[in-house]
């Protein structure tokens, strides 16, 4: 294929790739909702469906704007209410996410670079299980990635318009844009005057040499679009951030400095070594240590210097601002950056590798492999297939309560939801629940103390993905403290606590659930 192909060639792989992820996801599109899915953005795309109203009323508000939620609603009015048009619907955004990814890695490098870093991303764990979700995090990632794409091609105007849509899918979009603000600030500074005059403030090889340095006046501009929405809720509830509760859990609590240094350290772990992740960055370090440009025969030129500055600063953006605030260290909140390192990484492969290649096919091999295998440390259910387990024994444990005699059953979040809400996919009528706050022995003897005859079955089930082998001691200690972490008891323990039997009981890969009859 030629380097100069036409403009045109672009667009048209938007269903190229649209068909690909679309068959790579079959066996997972009519899944029930998972997770947050279940426990907010369903619900709050339904209630937009149902009264057009973008402040839900089913389920707390908060903070995140609606631009996700319109969608689904649309897709939903224009098709049926279901998991396949909702997955297919974030399909489509999935691909979007991958050709903004084509097209900035084709900017800023070449044709073999871009191909190699969308198929990395594509079968990347988290982007792979992430893509068919209905989360926010994939429409701002596919977004930015367009902002970025028109702001190395010195469109001022278009990197605007993306940046502003990003921030309207999700608030913390609008970190690239300030990161990038900062860095035009920085570059005058850094570069000193008269090297700028002599060299131009170019950020990337771009056609025609246009200049990137008047970006500054339009990226100041990309918030208004989540100003005006904060406003709105504002007059709506009374509270910018939907409600109180949702501040506190993700800004006021957050704030402790061992918390923050923690989230830092787990946060450099998701984004350059999670889920084989390290064998892409492990090879690209080996790379540039081992391997001198000279030992093609003919050098290629690497990434222009200034782009790759302007990618370190949006990336270093994510990192700290996503360690001071977030209650929950999930991997998904950095899908934006995920593809910068990536292409990185592919560039720097394919720029000293003969051989280059091979080692992008080991690395595609090594992230399929990270969607299927159970990683000796903790991870988010949601960042690889493990989520089917986990909503596949849901269905099987819901199903079973239409063959019970049920009253009232004791559970937690997410199965609240799903017994309550039947629209979710697991229950055909809604189930009485007595909620707890998760399966720890304490919570379970609370239950247990002051709840007893309130409820005739419990749910019980793994509430997170646990490793056969867990370091426990400090750093234990330390996620009890700041994280939210606890230990779910085993169903035989929980049946012991709880004075009950075991009425049901399934295992699937790491992940479990439980029925236990209490006795009378």
């Amino acid at each position: 294929m030629p380097a100069r192909y036409p403009r045109l060639f672009e667009p048209l792989l938007l269903p190229v790739i649209f068909a690909a992820v679309w068959i790579l996801h079959v066996p997972w599109l009519r899944l029930p909702y998972f997770w947050d899915e279940a426990g907010y953005f369903v619900p709050a795309a339904h209630d937009l469906l149902q009264s057009g109203d973008p402040i839900p009323t089913s389920t707390l508000s908060n903070a995140h704007p609606p631009l996700v939620m319109a969608w689904l609603a649309g897709w939903w009015k224009l098709a049926t209410f279901s998991p396949l048009v909702t997955r297919t619907a974030m399909l489509l955004i999935g691909a979007f996410a991958l050709l903004g990814v084509f097209r900035l890695a084709r900017r800023v490098s070449n044709l073999q670079v871009a191909v190699g870093s969308t198929i990395l991303t594509a079968l990347y764990p988290v982007f792979f299980a992430q893509s068919s979700l209905a989360h926010l995090d994939m429409a701002a990632a596919a977004l930015t990635l367009w902002g970025l794409g028109a702001y190395v091609s010195a469109r001022r105007w278009q990197s605007a318009v993306w940046f502003g849509l990003a921030g309207l899918a999700k608030e913390t979009a609008l970190l690239a844009p300030a990161a990038l603000c900062a860095w035009e600030l920085l570059c005058p500074w850094l570069a000193g005057r008269r090297q700028r005059a002599a060299r131009g403030s170019t950020v990337g090889s771009t056609p025609g040499g246009r200049t990137l340095g008047r970006h500054l006046p339009w990226l100041a501009l990309v918030g208004l679009p989540l100003a005006v929405w904060l406003a709105y809720l504002h007059h709506r509830t009374g509270f910018v951030f939907g409600n109180p509760g949702y501040f506190r859990y993700n800004v006021g609590a957050t704030a402790h400095p061992l918390r923050v240094a923690l989230a830092f350290v787990q946060r450099l772990w998701q984004l350059f070594g999670y889920l084989n992740m390290f064998v892409l960055t492990g090879a690209a370090v080996a790379t540039m240590c081992l391997v001198s440009p000279g030992a093609r025969r003919e050098p290629r030129p690497r990434i222009d210097l200034r782009v790759q500055l302007a990618f370190g600063a949006v990336v270093a953006a994510y990192l700290a601002a996503l360690s001071l605030v977030g209650g929950a260290v999930l991997a998904r909140y950095l899908l934006p950056v995920y593809p910068l390192v990536v292409v990185e990484c592919v560039a720097t492969l394919w720029r000293r590798l003969p051989w280059w290649k091979p080692a992008v096919a080991a690395i595609a091999l090594a992230f399929a492999a990270g969607l299927f295998a159970y990683p000796p440390y903790r991870i988010a259910p949601e960042d690889n297939l493990t989520y089917a387990d986990y909503v596949r024994l849901h269905q099987a444990a819901a199903s079973t309560f239409a063959r019970l005699p049920v009253n009232r059953v004791l559970t937690a979040w997410t199965a609240s939801d799903e017994l309550g809400r039947p629209y979710l996919g697991y229950v055909s009528r809604p189930v009485p629940v007595v909620s707890l706050e998760n399966f720890s022995a304490g919570e379970l003897a609370r239950a247990n103390r002051e709840l007893r005859g309130q409820f005739d079955y419990a749910w019980i089930f793994s509430t997170k993905y646990e490793p056969p082998y867990q370091i426990r001691g400090w750093w234990e200690e330390m996620q009890t403290r700041y994280f939210d972490y606890h230990r779910d008891l085993e169903p035989e323990a929980a049946a012991a606590v709880l004075g009950g039997e075991i009425a049901y009981q399934a295992k699937q890969g790491r992940e479990w659930v439980a029925i236990i009859k209490i006795k009378r």
